[in-house]
């Protein structure tokens, strides 16, 4: 099958009971077993349920993956992940990544002995040098949050099996409509399913996608342990959102090209970063490796933190909030809001300035999009 028909048809069959073309939702805790030491494959929805088991196929032939295990939030995904490493072990990580990821490493992962070290990853020569005798993964965003740097997988993949190391990938912003890590060499593709992939900002969740049984067997471990699963409710809604991701992701590509092409343009712009400009450093290797360029924008007004304060302030269609990757545009200050526990020195050390405007631009009719903006910086 192409992209788009497995989008709508892998994991979507319809109820042998009843001819229903939409799966049912298996709301249920457990499960009758017919008899002592048998079961239908199911026993309690902790370890497994029908319709995560659903979710679960359709991500992985999404990714080209063969094995997806979904969480209830994408943090917990990446927890998941980090929980195949012992105390000494060291993983080498972009250094521009979610605030949430960052907490989780340096405040809780790192008191178990994990060791961390952050480098721009946009530079492979950078992730070659990190890498020591106690490595054990390379764990890079790409296009990053929220600076939107994008890494060459390709050329990380060859460092990590020269090294002999794992390779991950949080591929959230791009989705697999538009980057698939697993054809430039990864071992785990990871996503926040909150964003795009459900896309319309009704649930959380997250899913680890991999190659190899044994990291399979891993996370399946975690997920019945530690119990982080999302609801049967909540992956069905994923699986309706997944069936439109091709022509959002299209439109949502085409809005925020022609958003950053605006505000590159606009007198009151310092600079804009998005993939698809030719102005963006790491251009040529976006084109390269995907398809599209997704629908995130960061710029920085010329006025700072006032003139910044001023237009999220003065936005009247789109939304002043905290997530991306929906229908809807949203507005969002990585300083005050998504990086707002990452200490000071070292978002300002990341480039991540106090006037950085996160823009998660969505498939609205461009022109009103533009005409919000426009009254907006007008203000700032």
């Amino acid at each position: 099958m192409k992209f788009d028909t497995r989008c709508v048809r892998v994991g979507s069959r319809p109820d042998p009971t009843t001819g229903a073309i939409v799966p049912p939702i298996y709301q249920t805790a457990t499960y009758t077993l017919p008899e002592v030491g048998t079961s239908k494959g199911f026993d309690y929805t902790r370890s497994s349920n029908p319709t995560r088991a659903m979710l679960e196929e359709n991500l992985a032939a999404l990714d080209g993956g063969r094995h997806a295990v979904c969480f209830a939030s994408g943090m917990s995904s990446v927890d998941a992940v980090l929980r195949k490493f012992d105390p000494g072990d060291h993983i080498v990580s972009s250094d521009d990544v979610y605030g949430g990821v960052s907490r989780l490493f340096n405040r809780i992962l790192s008191r178990y002995g994990l060791e961390f070290t952050y480098v721009d990853s946009s530079k492979p020569e950078n992730v070659r040098e990190a890498v020591r005798p106690n490595t054990k993964m390379i764990w890079v965003e790409t296009p990053t949050n929220p600076l939107l740097k994008v890494t060459d997988l390709a050329a990380v993949s060859a460092i990590a099996k020269e090294k002999g190391v794992l390779f991950g990938v949080d591929s959230t912003f791009a989705t697999p409509a538009l980057l698939r890590p697993f054809e430039l060499g990864a071992d785990i593709v990871m996503h926040s399913t909150t964003k795009y992939l459900s896309g319309h900002n009704q649930i959380i969740g997250g899913v680890v996608i991999v190659q190899s049984d044994e990291l399979r067997d891993h996370l399946r471990f975690i997920q019945k342990s530690v119990g982080a699963v999302p609801s049967p409710f909540d992956c069905w809604l994923t699986m309706l959102g997944i069936k439109t991701l091709p022509i959002r992701m299209e439109r949502h590509s085409e809005n925020a090209m022609k958003v950053a092409r605006f505000l590159e343009e606009h007198d009151k712009v310092a600079w804009v970063r998005y993939p698809g400009l030719k102005s963006h450093p790491q251009h040529e290797v976006a084109a390269k490796q995907m398809s599209g360029f997704s629908g995130m924008i960061t710029f920085e007004l010329k006025g700072g933190i006032p003139s910044g304060k001023t237009l999220l302030n003065s936005c009247r269609m789109i939304s002043l909030a905290e997530s991306l990757g929906a229908v809807e545009t949203m507005i969002t200050h990585p300083a005050t809001m998504t990086h707002a526990e990452v200490p000071v020195a070292e978002r300002h050390a990341r480039g991540l300035t106090d006037g950085l405007v996160r823009l998660s631009v969505g498939i609205e009719d461009v022109s009103d999009i533009l005409a919000d903006l426009e009254q907006a910086l007008d203000k700032a």
